[in-house]
């Protein structure tokens, strides 16, 4: 009688333990599939052109900020959740320097959750553009950013931000993307003279 309850513990425990052996998932990667970018002429309303990506979005968006003689628009990447802003300031004699310092500090604000902040620096001396491109890695939340000037009547800066909460591994591929259409926009900004 002692026997019986031991039993049907081994008969429970046999009927539960059957089963198929548990396999590991195998290796794969992500697989994200972005177009070609291919690019076309913006000329807008603002004191500049440039190429952007067909991909993107038409720009509908232009800020104008005539106190501060300041314009702006938005590049917009709805597939890839992201948004490339632009902001124009008219050079002056006197905040030259502090635009400079501005578009420098912007960046540096990143370092808390910045892995690493590499710069790059541009000169198109024939366009008269001359400027710096930041790749931010780590989990920050803007991943690009740049700035160019003829350093006499024009600045532009430029920033890439994602939808998202930043997790660098989620957004690399997209990010990667990005960078290259903004290398792409500060290598065919033109000013307008």
């Amino acid at each position: 009688m002692t026997l019986r309850p031991y039993l049907l513990l081994a008969l429970t425990l046999a009927l539960f333990s059957c089963g198929s052996d548990p396999l590991p998932k195998p290796k794969a990667m992500l697989r994200l599939d972005y177009q070609k970018p291919e690019y076309a002429k913006v000329d807008l309303k603002l004191p500049f052109t440039f190429e952007k990506n067909t991909n993107a979005n038409d720009i509908n968006y232009i800020k104008l900020d005539g106190i501060n003689n300041s314009s702006g628009a938005n590049i917009i990447y709805p597939n890839m959740k992201g948004t490339i802003y632009l902001t124009y300031k008219k050079v002056t004699t006197t905040n030259l320097d502090s635009l400079l310092r501005d578009a420098q500090n912007l960046t540096q604000k990143h370092t808390l959750k910045a892995d690493e902040i590499e710069s790059i620096v541009y000169e198109n001396p024939s366009k008269k553009v001359f400027g710096m491109f930041y790749e931010v890695g780590g989990n920050a939340a803007s991943q690009s950013q740049f700035y160019v000037t003829d350093s006499l009547n024009h600045f532009l800066n430029g920033s890439l931000y994602f939808y998202a909460k930043p997790n660098y591994d989620s957004i690399l591929p997209a990010a990667d993307y990005l960078k290259n259409d903004i290398k792409h926009i500060m290598e065919t900004v033109q000013w307008k003279y």
